[in-house]
């Protein structure tokens, strides 16, 4: 995933810190950009916490493992997300 703003890039590429901009200010509408970009809108229980870029808390989505033989499609029973082999289907 790449978020819409690199503020990494924004900082090495930023004039002297005593003329403003980056690093110096950083913009509300371009964190927000991101913030909402990264969201995850999921059930909490389909969320993993993780280890992300740089080393930050993130968060994943979870879906379980695909089963060692067979074609399988993902599904939901009882409202449990999980595969289900295509022959039961």
């Amino acid at each position: 995933m790449t978020l819409p703003v690199d503020f990494e890039a924004k900082a090495r590429g930023a004039k002297d810190a005593s003329g403003g901009g980056y690093p110096v200010q950083l913009s509300a509408a371009d964190l927000m950009r991101n913030f909402v970009f990264a969201a995850l809108d999921a059930d909490e229980s389909l969320i993993e916490e993780t280890t992300g870029q740089g080393g930050h808390r993130a968060r994943k989505l979870k879906i379980p493992a695909v089963p060692g033989s067979g074609t399988h499609v993902l599904g939901a029973i009882g409202g449990t997300l999980q595969w289900i082999a295509t022959e039961e289907c």
